[in-house]
C-alpha cells in the first residue's frame, strides 16, 4: 500500500536555511510497497429477505454489480439456505432480458451479526451473452442485519470471470473509495492531497511523478465532474498505481458535491461521489495509518529538530524525543485551504493563518493554541503548522492533537510530550522506560483476552432481551499506535472502595489509535451440561473471534441455540499463522438477581443502595455510574463528565454508594437526555476474578500474557438529580 509521506519543510516562522533546508529535501517522498496486480474484476451485492419466510430457507432479491462484465447493476436472487452450504446452483443476476449469470452464492451464518471475509460467489452458466462464463470470488466481504423488516445483506469482493475460451474479461477501473491524503477518511478539500482507492485503476504501478506534476500518466486520468452536471476538472497526480492513485485537488475546484471518476486504457470507471470543501485539516501520521502518532518534529534548535517520539533518542537514522512542556512544535498535514498560485509548484510560502477571516488552532490535549505558522513552506498541499506548547500542558505518551481551522478539526492523531523540561521520555500509565524504548525501536506490546458475558437490557421494540456471547483476539500495538491503549487524561480519586473520575475536554479530545489483531487459528469453547457448548468454535473475522451463544426476547435464524450457565468453562486455541496453541479454563457462578431493580431517576443527596442475590460469594461486584453533560460544537464543544465504580463482592448482598460520592456527579435532566446534551447510566456488573494463562508468538516464541474473564451486566440510562 502506497501512503503519503511528508518531510520537513522549512518554516518561515522559526527559521530559514540551517537543518530545515536539509530535511526539506524529503518532503513529500512517497513509500511504495504495493506490488503489481493480475486483472482482476469486482462484485457489489446488495440485497434483503424478509423475515415473514418459513423454515431456514430464504429468498434474497437485490442488485449486483460487476464491473468488466457488464456496466451498472443487474437484477439479483438467491436463495440461502442459513443452516447449509447451497450445493445446486442458486443465484441467477439478470443483466437484461434472456443474458443472465447462474451459479452459486454461500452466505455464511456469521454474517447475520457482523462482518465475514469467507463469503463466495461462483460463477457456472448463464444464458444469452453469458452461457459459456465461469468465474469466482472466493472471499466475498458479506456484511448483514436482522430487524423488524426482515435480513439484510451487502458483500463485496474481487475475483476473475473468463469465457469458454478462457480469456479473462478485459477489467475497467473501478474505484472502491474517495478520501484525503493524510487521514484516509471521506470528502476532500481545495488545493489538498486526496487518495483515488479501488482496482484495475492503471494497467500497471506506473509510480512516482515529477514537478509539474501531470494530469495523465500513461493513460491514467483522474476527474472530478460536478455532481448536477457540467464540465469535469482533471487533478494533478502523484502517484498512479493499480489500487491506489494519490492526487492534488485544484484549488479552482469550488466546494460542492462531486464524482469523481478514473479513465484507464481508454475505459472509464463508475463515478463515485465525494464532497469538496474549502478546507479540511487532516495531519499525516508516521506509521501512514491515518492515526496515531503524527508526523510532527520538535523544534530543539538551528541545527537540531527532533522527531516526535516516546523516548530520546535515534529513530530511523534521526533524532527523535518526545515534546517537552514550552516548546516549539512543527507538525505536517495538507487542507488547510485553496491557495491557486500553489496548487502545482514548488517554493511556494504562503500563510492561512494571516488571511481575514480565518482562524488556525492546534488542539493538544483539548487545549487550543494559537498557531505561529500555517500554510505552504514549499511544496503544494503540503501544509506545515509551527505552535507553541503551553507550560502546563498535559503530557503523556498519546495526548490528542487535532488541527481546527475556524471549527472545523482534523481527525484526532496523537503526539507524546515528557512530563518536564529535563525529561527524556514520556510516561505512559503501566509502561515502563524499557518498553518505551523497545517500542520506538520497532518493538510491539501484545496481549491476549477472551471474555463470556451476559448483557440484560431492554431494547424496543423487542422489550426485555438478554444476549449471551463469548469473545476475545490477541492484539499486538506499535509505539505509532499507543493512542489505542491510552485513557484521556482525567481526574481519580479515591474515596474508600469506590473511585472517582473527573473528565473535562475540550472539542474532539481523544486520540485515535488501532491495535493489530493476530491470527490464533480456531478457537473453540466448551462449557457445563445444557449450555449447548461441546467445542463450539467462535467466529473469526479479521483475527477476532466471537459467538453468540444464544438470546432471549429475540430469535435470530441460524442462531446457536444455547446460554451461560453455571460451571466450568474450557477455551482451546489450534494455533495460528501468529499465535501458538493454548488451553485455558474458568469456573463461574450465577448471574446477580438486582433486587428491585435498577433505578431510572437517582437522588443524589439520598445515596443509593443496590441489593442482589446470587453469584458466588467470591464474585467481584462492580457498581458503575455517571453523568455528562455536553455544551457548544467543534473546537468549542466543552464535555464535563464524571463516573463511579465501586466495588465489593458478591457475598456481601447489597452496597450502599454514599451520597458523598453521587454528588460529585453533575445533575442533569430528562430534557437534556432527550435533547443530546447530556447523559446518564448505571450498571451492575459481576464476575469472577481474571484467569490468567499463557500463549506463544510464533516469531520469536515470546510469551503473551493473556486473560480469560467472565461478565455478567445488568444497566439502565439514568437521570442524576
Amino acid at each position: 500500500m502506497i501512503r503519503f509521506v511528508t518531510g520537513l519543510c522549512t518554516p518561515p516562522a522559526i527559521a530559514r536555511g540551517s537543518i530545515f533546508r536539509v530535511l526539506a529535501l524529503s518532503v513529500l517522498a512517497l513509500l511504495v510497497t504495493a506490488g503489481a496486480q493480475a486483472a482482476t474484476v469486482n462484485l457489489t451485492i446488495t440485497a434483503s429477505a424478509p423475515l415473514s419466510t418459513t423454515g431456514t430457507t430464504y429468498v434474497f432479491t437485490g442488485q449486483a454489480a460487476m464491473s468488466g462484465v457488464y456496466a451498472g447493476n443487474a437484477a439479483f436472487t438467491a436463495t440461502v439456505s442459513l443452516t447449509s452450504t447451497p450445493t445446486l446452483p442458486n443465484y441467477t443476476i439478470t443483466v437484461s432480458t434472456g443474458n443472465t449469470l447462474t451459479g452459486i452464492f454461500i452466505m455464511p451464518i456469521g454474517a447475520l451479526s457482523g462482518t465475514v471475509s469467507n463469503g463466495s460467489l461462483t460463477i457456472t452458466g448463464g444464458t444469452g451473452t453469458y452461457n459459456t462464463y465461469s468465474g469466482t470470488f472466493s472471499s466475498l466481504s458479506e456484511t448483514g442485519s436482522i430487524g423488524t423488516s426482515g435480513i439484510t445483506l451487502s458483500a463485496s469482493g474481487t475475483g476473475t470471470v473468463s469465457t469458454a475460451g478462457g480469456g479473462t474479461t478485459t477489467p475497467v477501473p473501478t474505484i472502491l473509495s474517495v478520501t484525503d491524503g493524510a487521514s484516509y477518511t471521506a470528502n476532500i478539500s481545495e488545493g489538498a492531497f486526496f487518495t483515488v482507492w479501488g482496482s484495475n485503476l492503471a494497467p500497471s504501478n506506473l509510480g512516482l511523478t515529477n514537478f509539474p506534476r501531470p494530469l495523465t500518466v500513461g493513460g491514467v486520468t483522474v476527474t472530478v465532474t460536478p455532481a448536477a452536471g457540467g464540465t469535469g476538472t482533471p487533478v494533478y497526480l502523484i502517484y498512479v498505481g493499480t489500487s491506489q492513485i494519490n492526487c492534488v485537488l485544484p484549488s479552482t475546484v469550488a466546494p460542492g458535491n462531486y464524482n469523481v471518476t478514473v479513465t484507464s486504457g481508454g475505459t472509464t470507471s463508475s463515478p463515485v461521489a465525494t464532497q469538496v470543501t474549502a478546507s479540511k485539516p487532516a495531519l499525516f501520521t508516521q506509521d501512514q495509518s491515518g492515526t496515531g502518532l503524527a508526523v510532527v518534529y520538535n523544534y530543539i534548535s538551528q541545527s537540531e529538530s527532533d522527531v516526535n517520539r516516546l523516548t530520546t533518542g535515534n529513530y530511523d537514522g534521526s533524532l527523535s524525543s518526545p515534546a517537552k512542556p514550552g516548546q516549539v512544535l512543527i507538525a505536517w498535514g495538507t487542507g488547510l485551504g485553496p491557495y491557486a498560485a500553489g496548487d502545482n509548484a514548488t517554493g511556494v510560502v504562503y500563510d492561512f493563518s494571516k488571511a481575514p477571516g480565518t482562524t488556525i488552532l492546534a488542539i493538544v490535549g483539548g487545549v487550543s493554541i494559537p498557531v505561529a505558522f500555517a500554510g505552504l513552506s514549499g511544496y503544494a498541499a503540503d501544509d506545515q503548522i509551527n505552535f507553541t506548547l503551553p507550560s502546563n500542558i498535559a503530557t503523556g505518551c498519546a495526548v490528542s492533537l487535532q488541527i481546527s481551522v475556524n471549527g472545523v478539526l482534523s481527525a484526532p492523531t496523537s503526539i507524546a510530550i515528557a512530563p518536564s523540561p529535563s525529561a527524556t521520555v514520556c510516561v505512559q500509565p503501566g509502561y515502563t522506560t524499557a518498553q518505551l524504548q523497545s517500542l520506538d525501536q520497532g518493538g510491539t506490546i501484545t496481549t491476549g483476552g477472551f471474555s463470556l458475558t451476559q448483557i440484560a437490557a431492554t431494547v424496543p421494540p423487542y422489550g426485555a432481551v438478554k444476549e449471551d456471547s463469548a469473545s476475545g483476539a490477541f492484539a499486538q500495538v506499535s509505539g505509532f499506535q499507543l493512542a489505542a491503549a491510552s485513557t484521556s487524561t482525567v481526574n481519580i480519586v479515591t474515596s474508600g472502595s469506590c473511585e472517582v473520575i473527573h473528565a473535562t475536554s475540550t472539542g474532539t479530545a481523544t486520540a485515535i489509535g488501532h491495535v493489530t489483531d493476530l491470527d490464533a487459528g480456531t478457537v473453540t469453547l466448551t462449557g457445563p451440561a445444557g449450555t449447548n457448548l461441546n467445542k463450539q468454535a467462535l467466529t473469526e473475522i479479521s483475527n477476532t473471534y466471537s459467538l453468540v451463544i444464544g438470546t432471549e426476547g429475540i430469535t435470530i435464524p441460524g442462531q446457536l441455540n444455547g446460554s451461560i450457565l453455571p460451571g466450568t468453562y474450557t477455551l482451546t486455541g489450534a494455533g495460528g499463522n501468529d499465535v501458538g496453541p493454548f488451553n485455558t479454563s474458568i469456573t463461574i457462578g450465577s448471574p446477580l438477581n438486582v433486587n428491585p431493580a435498577l433505578p431510572t431517576t437517582v437522588t443524589e443527596s439520598a445515596g443509593l443502595t443496590i441489593s442482589w442475590t446470587g453469584g458466588l460469594a467470591t464474585d467481584i461486584v462492580e457498581i458503575l455510574g455517571g453523568s455528562g453533560t455536553i455544551i457548544g460544537t467543534g473546537a468549542n464543544q466543552v464535555t464535563n463528565s464524571t463516573a463511579f465504580i465501586c466495588s465489593t463482592t458478591a457475598g456481601q448482598g447489597t452496597f450502599t454508594v454514599p451520597a458523598s460520592i453521587l454528588t460529585q456527579l453533575p445533575t442533569i435532566t430528562a430534557a437534556q437526555v432527550t435533547a443530546g446534551t447530556a447523559t446518564g447510566y448505571l450498571d451492575v456488573t459481576s464476575g469472577t476474578a481474571p484467569v490468567d494463562f499463557n500463549a506463544t508468538l510464533k516469531k520469536d516464541g515470546s510469551n503473551i500474557p493473556s486473560i480469560f474473564v467472565n461478565t455478567f451486566g445488568v444497566g439502565a440510562l439514568v437521570v442524576y438529580q
